[in-house]
């Protein structure tokens, strides 16, 4: 799409070498170290070689919570109305699985706005913690859900309301389970002293009760309004408590952490030791703002920690275009989890150490392609590297002239086409294979890049093509109608 004034005043060899480096450095091979899930967790085995690679994101919902379990990557993200679970045998292959439905509400307290799940297994049954509310903000309690056999999808039926007795009618969000020492404790956000949105721990008699009042947890932050999402990790004889701070709408929406020895006693305040500053937090020269709202996953063999949290694209203060993305991250000497920085999206990764592969490869908008993929123009089209950061190889294609076409040809299962919206953009008509049209609108309120904007249904294993063409049309609220063409992911299991 059109490159706005400060894309412009940056030279061509400027945006050539951010887009290489961003690039080089998800290539970069990081240590390997492990980060229990639980204190229990067992001693990793030898790392397996990386069986290929993948880009973000991973899903176009934000707040995401994952595990590796039996052969399959699970993950949650926020869905407003529902919970849906994506599974995967490959990460490289999670942003093209079908969800499954797992949980919907007939109780009108608490069937709305449903945000911020997560599972856990204890025994041979799945926990999944979330909020709810009846459509007033401030109603938001935590519930939790019991599976009726030992499989992360479920089904689930109701089990109950958590509350802690000093704070049973008061607003609470982003459940987190603590584990130490055999017994359970509940983390979450809600009312304290020292934020609306503050850090509380309660402890747990099972999986599925409060027995006992709530403490607060007076953490820093970059911002004085929001601390949630609290997360942890077992090593080194401490336990890491990561959290995030500032409103998430904001591009300064940052990942903080504390720590205590796994022999303390979590309810007792002092004993959470402060770390200063963030351990992750925007990359504007990768185009990454408002990184947060994470987890911690295990490669499928044990040997690796990887993080996975929702960002956006875009430093304006908004929250939509949260999307999930995955890296992975290591250890200081000091025993400290050392995050590094959030990625580009789109930056090439080894996927998790044994993971058993995806064959998924890219198609750029220029041509380039990792596997056997190309994409030819009709009509007029504009292209350039304006658009930085926000751009897979920094560079696209836009064009608002109706008629015009973009068609990717590939071999694979499914395609996905990833590009900028803008407030100028319009429909385009998207095809497979000749096909009908679909009718699919670039049109955004704000700019963002990198955004999936159609993901073709699931194809037989073969050469297809998938042709975008420009319609000239546009809703009401946009003042245009280009269409803009980035990048494609193709998938081939």
């Amino acid at each position: 799409m059109p490159p706005s004034p400060s894309h412009r005043s940056r030279t061509h060899a400027g945006l050539l070498l951010a887009a290489l480096l961003g690039l080089l450095a998800g290539l970069l091979p990081g240590l390997t170290a492990q980060a229990s899930a639980a204190p229990s967790a067992p001693e990793p085995r030898a790392a397996a070689a990386a069986a290929g690679t993948f880009r973000n994101p991973l899903n176009s919902g934000p707040d995401p919570f994952m595990t590796n379990w039996k052969g399959n990557y699970y993950l949650t993200t926020t869905q407003g109305g529902s919970i849906k679970m994506w599974r995967s045998p490959s990460l490289g292959t999670l942003a093209a699985a079908d969800p499954v439905t797992v949980w919907t509400d007939t109780d009108p307290s608490r069937n709305r706005n449903i945000w911020a799940p997560e599972f856990y297994r204890f025994g041979d049954r799945w926990y999944l913690y979330y909020t709810a509310d009846d459509g007033v903000d401030e109603h938001h309690r935590l519930y939790v859900l019991e599976s009726e056999r030992d499989d992360p999808t479920g089904p689930y039926h109701f089990k109950a309301k958590l509350a802690p007795p000093n704070h049973a009618n008061d607003f609470a969000i982003d459940a987190g389970i603590l584990q130490l020492g055999g017994r359970l404790y509940l983390a979450y956000s809600g009312l304290n002293q020292y934020q609306h949105n503050g850090l509380n721990i309660a402890p747990m008699s099972n999986p599925y009760t409060v027995s006992g009042d709530a403490v607060a947890i007076n953490a820093a932050g970059g911002c004085p309004e929001v601390r949630e999402g609290p997360e942890f990790l077992y090593r080194g004889g401490r336990v890491w408590m990561t959290y995030s701070a500032c409103d998430t709408g904001k591009p300064d929406y940052q990942v903080w952490m504390m720590s205590m020895p796994l022999t303390a006693d979590p309810l007792v305040p002092g004993n959470w030791r402060q770390h200063q500053g963030a351990v992750f937090s925007r990359a504007d020269d990768r185009g990454v703002f408002g990184p947060g709202h994470h987890a911690f996953f295990q490669s499928p063999d044990g040997t690796e920690d990887w993080i996975v949290y929702h960002a956006k694209t875009t430093s304006v203060n908004t929250y939509g275009n949260r999307t999930t993305r995955a890296q992975k991250f290591t250890w200081r000497a000091d025993g400290t989890p050392d995050f590094g920085r959030p990625l580009a999206m789109g930056a090439t990764q080894d996927l998790p150490s044994g993971d058993p592969g995806s064959g998924n490869y890219w198609i750029n908008d220029d041509g380039r392609s990792s596997g056997a993929g190309s994409v030819t123009y009709t009509g007029t089209w504009n292209s350039g590297s304006g658009c930085a950061t926000q751009c897979f190889w920094s560079d696209d294609h836009w064009s608002d002239r109706a008629g015009a076409t973009a068609t990717f040809s590939f071999t694979g299962t499914r395609i996905a086409l990833l590009s900028v919206k803008d407030t100028g953009n319009g429909y385009a008509a998207v095809s497979i294979d000749g096909g009908p049209e679909q009718r699919v609108d670039f049109h955004n309120a704000i700019r963002v890049g990198e955004a999936v904007q159609y993901t073709s249904p699931r194809l037989a294993n073969g050469a297809h093509t998938l042709r975008v063409r420009v319609t000239g049309e546009h809703n009401a609220q946009s003042g245009a109608s280009f269409v803009s063409v980035d990048r494609a992911e193709v998938y081939t299991n």
